[in-house]
């Protein structure tokens, strides 16, 4: 099963190079969502199992920081027990494929979270300016995390994490 899935995205892929002007994703499909791991990780039904979703272009809020929770339980308001559209253009180091998940009314559940203010635009990653643009009005209106004095971004809670650990050993 997983070769198969390989060709699919290799032949996608070249299919992509054929048409380089126009957007490309090298796999979509649609399925039921069964979990939600926190605000920007979700689980899709795909051909049977559960596959791990990590939202493209956006960064959540840790569950264990200001936010977090909040985020996860927007994003479970919006996908759980949906059929939801994910095109997907890569898988990411920890084998979660890297996504954008669209509801069944189209809507954009990346960003969604964006404009809600449950995540920040991913800049290291992302070059989407939609999610640039919609960064900047949540934080204009000071929604979600911009409504704190100082919203410590997920990577940097993650490095201070990382290095109090490595201290600790």
């Amino acid at each position: 099963m997983k070769l198969a899935r390989i060709r699919k995205i290799l032949l996608s892929l070249v299919a992509c190079m054929f048409f380089a002007n126009a957007p490309c994703f090298a796999e979509q499909f649609t399925g039921k969502c069964v979990r939600v791991l926190d605000g920007d990780t979700i689980e899709v039904l795909h051909d049977g199992s559960p596959e791990r979703i990590r939202l493209t272009g956006i960064d959540c809020p840790e569950k264990s920081q200001a936010f977090g929770m909040r985020a996860k339980q927007f994003t479970s308001t919006l996908v759980w027990g949906q059929n939801v559209t994910v095109s997907s253009d890569a898988t990411d180091r920890y084998g979660r494929t890297i996504g954008e998940v669209l509801l069944p009314d189209g809507r954009d559940v990346n960003a969604e979270l964006v404009r809600a203010g449950y995540a920040w635009w991913y800049r290291k990653y992302s070059s989407d300016q939609r999610l640039a643009q919609l960064e900047r009005t949540a934080r204009a209106e000071r929604v979600g995390i911009w409504s704190a004095e100082d919203p410590l971004p997920p990577w940097e809670y993650r490095h201070q994490i990382r290095s109090r650990t490595l201290a600790h050993q």
